[in-house]
C-alpha cells in the first residue's frame, strides 16, 4: 500500500465522511463544477448558485470552501462572498476550526476569519484530527495541538493522522501505533500497516495483509494481497488481482470478482466490471449496472460520475439526476 498517497486519501475521507460540521448543516447544500475553464458551485438541482469564476475550487467543509484566483488561495462562504482574500501559496479544508495553509515554503494554520493560528513553521502538516495534527521537521514527524504547541515530539519515520484514539508510526522501518500521549502501544513490528476504522487495522506481514484489534492481537490472519479499511461494516479486499469483502470475521461476504472496488459509503460501494464503473449493495448484488467511464462515492444521495469526457451526478436508483455537462465536478456538501 502506497503510504506516499495516504495523505491524499485522509483528504478524501475527510471530505466524504458524514456531515457533522454545524455550520454546513445549517446550509444549503453546493458543489463545485467546472465551467469553461473556471469552476463555481451548483445546488442538488443542478442550477448555478455561485457563478464560474474562479480557477480551482474545492468542497465546502465547516462552512466555506477554498478557492484559487490568479494562483493565489482564499476561502467563499455558501453566498459566494470572499471570506478569507486569496493570500496563501496553498491551502486546504477546514477541520475542527482550523485550515492549513502555505506561506513560502512553510506551512501553518489559520482560523475562519483568516487570521493565522499557528505560524507557519512546518515542513508539512496536515489537519487536524481528534485534536492532534501532523506535523514534519526535517525528516521526523511529530503532532502538535490547537495551540501550535508540539505534544509529541517529531521522531518518526511516518506518522499518520490518529484515528480512534490511536495513530500508526514508522519506527526502524517498521509500522507500530502509538496514543496520544506518545506512548507507543503497538510496537513497530509490521511491515505497513493503516489506522484503525471500526475497532480494527490492516497491517502487512510475510507480504499478506490481515487485521489486528487495539491490542495488537492479529485478529484476522494475513492472507490478503491487499487489506482495507472496515467501513459500513464490510472491508474491501485483493486477492489473485480481484477485490471483493471480507466481514469482521475475516469472512468473505462478497466473493472477488471485481477489476476494482472501493470502500462502502451510504449504503453502496463503487466496482468496476469490463472498464466500466456501477454500484453494488452490501448483499454483492448490482444496484447500478457497471455503465460509467469514472464514478465516486454517494454523498448526500448523490454520486459523481464520468459519461463521455462530462461529468454529471447520479442518485441511488442510478437515475440521472444533474446531466453530464461539465469539465469536471466534485462532492456536494
Amino acid at each position: 500500500m502506497n503510504k506516499i498517497t495516504s495523505f491524499l486519501v485522509f483528504l478524501s475521507v475527510s471530505c466524504t465522511s458524514s456531515n457533522s460540521d454545524g455550520d454546513d448543516d445549517k446550509m444549503p447544500l453546493a458543489a463545485p463544477v467546472e465551467i469553461d475553464g473556471k469552476w463555481g458551485f451548483i445546488d442538488k438541482n443542478g442550477n448555478r448558485i455561485i457563478k464560474p469564476q474562479f480557477d480551482n475550487a474545492w468542497d465546502f467543509k465547516e462552512g466555506l470552501a477554498w478557492i484559487r484566483l490568479d494562483n493565489k488561495y482564499g476561502f467563499i462562504d455558501k453566498s459566494g462572498r470572499i471570506a478569507i482574500k486569496p493570500q496563501f501559496d496553498w491551502v486546504w479544508s477546514f477541520q475542527e476550526g482550523l485550515a492549513v495553509i502555505q506561506l513560502g515554503s512553510k506551512l501553518g494554520y489559520i482560523d475562519k476569519t483568516g487570521k493565522i493560528a499557528i505560524k507557519p513553521k512546518f515542513d508539512e502538516a496536515w489537519l487536524f484530527q481528534e485534536g492532534l495534527a501532523r506535523i514534519k521537521l526535517g525528516d521526523k514527524y511529530g503532532f502538535i495541538d490547537k495551540n501550535g504547541k508540539v505534544v509529541i515530539e517529531p521522531q518518526f519515520e511516518e506518522a499518520q493522522w490518529f484515528q480512534e484514539g490511536l495513530a500508526e508510526i514508522k519506527l526502524g522501518g517498521k509500522y507500530g501505533f502509538i496514543d496520544k500521549n506518545g506512548n507507543i502501544v503497538i510496537k513497530p513490528q509490521f511491515e505497513d500497516a493503516w489506522n484503525f476504522h471500526e475497532g480494527l487495522a490492516s497491517i502487512q506481514l510475510g507480504g499478506k495483509w490481515g487485521y489486528i484489534d487495539k491490542n495488537g492481537k492479529v485478529v484476522i490472519e494475513p492472507q490478503f494481497d491487499e487489506a482495507w479499511d472496515f467501513k459500513e461494516g464490510p472491508a474491501r479486499i485483493r486477492l489473485d488481482n480481484k477485490y471483493g469483502y471480507i466481514d469482521k470475521n475475516g469472512n468473505v461476504v462478497i466473493e472477488p470478482q471485481f477489476e476494482h472496488a472501493k470502500d462502502f459509503q451510504e449504503g453502496l460501494a463503487r466496482i468496476r466490471l469490463d472498464n466500466k464503473w456501477g454500484y453494488i449493495d452490501k448483499n454483492g448484488k448490482i444496484a447500478i449496472n457497471p455503465q460509467f467511464e469514472s464514478a465516486w462515492d454517494f454523498k448526500e444521495g448523490l454520486a459523481r460520475i464520468k459519461l463521455g469526457d462530462k461529468y454529471g451526478y447520479i442518485d441511488k436508483n442510478g437515475e440521472i439526476a444533474i446531466n453530464p455537462q461539465f469539465e469536471d465536478a466534485r462532492y456536494f456538501n
